[in-house]
């Protein structure tokens, strides 16, 4: 087995000798073995830092560390418990986060308004989430819907109706995947309770999230796109007929 130097560790762990040295007086990582005065660490060290590196990474205190590390030392699997971990914070998109500058906003959404509209109306799409402060320039987590309400006032629909249809969306959304949750918690999340489970018991629980994704988009698409047809041949149906009228009733050659 390889042996490394507490400075070689830490580079091969991405890694500083202090933090390693930290590691140690909070018991999260064992004593080197000693040849003479110096301490030579091996690749079971190696591993554990860098799991300790990808623990704190996602937010773990190092208490909650100290106690998976002793699960691992006892033969429980880590990976299940990160797996679930992951799948929970992992985000639902893989829409990649785009930016936008002051003056990108203005020029899409921003036509007719003067400053003080600017700014009311910039500090609302910040309170939907559509947009998020990032130095000088905007983070836009979801480009998608920026360019829906870009085609939604390029197609004549007042700004302020665009947001606040916007924000009603948003809240039946919240809705719909309270609904997705609130079943999987009551048939799936309740084997979790009352016992200290097992890496097959998380691992199930993991599966079925991940499952969720696909299964909720699949879903809702259905709906919303059979909804639409019915709205949109009420709202459009009575038009049409008068349409159609009016033409059937022009004088030859008009």
């Amino acid at each position: 087995m390889a042996e490394y130097r507490i400075d070689e560790l830490a580079r091969l762990a991405g890694s500083t000798v202090r933090n390693i040295r930290a590691y140690q007086d909070r018991g999260l990582l064992p004593p080197p073995r000693l040849e003479g005065r110096v301490g030579m660490y091996d690749e079971t060290h190696l591993a554990r830092l860098r799991l300790i590196g990808k623990l704190l990474g996602r937010g773990y205190t190092f208490a909650i560390i100290k106690d998976l590390l002793g699960a691992w030392e006892t033969g429980k699997d880590v990976a299940e418990v990160l797996g679930l971990e992951k799948v929970l914070t992992d985000p639902w998109s893989d829409e990649i986060p785009g930016t936008a500058t002051y003056e990108d906003l203005v020029a899409k959404f921003g036509s007719g308004l003067d400053e003080d509209q600017v700014g009311r109306t910039l500090e609302r799409t910040v309170e939907l989430g559509l947009i998020e402060p990032d130095g000088d320039k905007y983070r836009v987590p979801s480009p998608r819907l920026l360019h829906v309400g870009a085609e939604l006032v390029a197609a004549g629909i007042p700004l302020e109706s665009v947001l606040d249809i916007a924000g009603q969306i948003r809240a039946d959304c919240d809705v719909i995947a309270g609904r997705f949750v609130n079943l999987v918690q009551e048939h799936v999340f309740t084997r979790l309770e009352g016992h200290v489970p097992d890496g097959e018991e998380v691992g199930e629980v993991a599966a079925v999230v991940r499952r969720m994704r696909p299964l909720v988009k699949m879903v809702v698409d259905p709906f919303i796109a059979r909804a639409m047809e019915a709205r949109v041949q009420a709202a459009l149906g009575d038009h049409l007929e008068m349409i159609r009228d009016a033409l059937g009733q022009r004088p030859d050659g008009d």
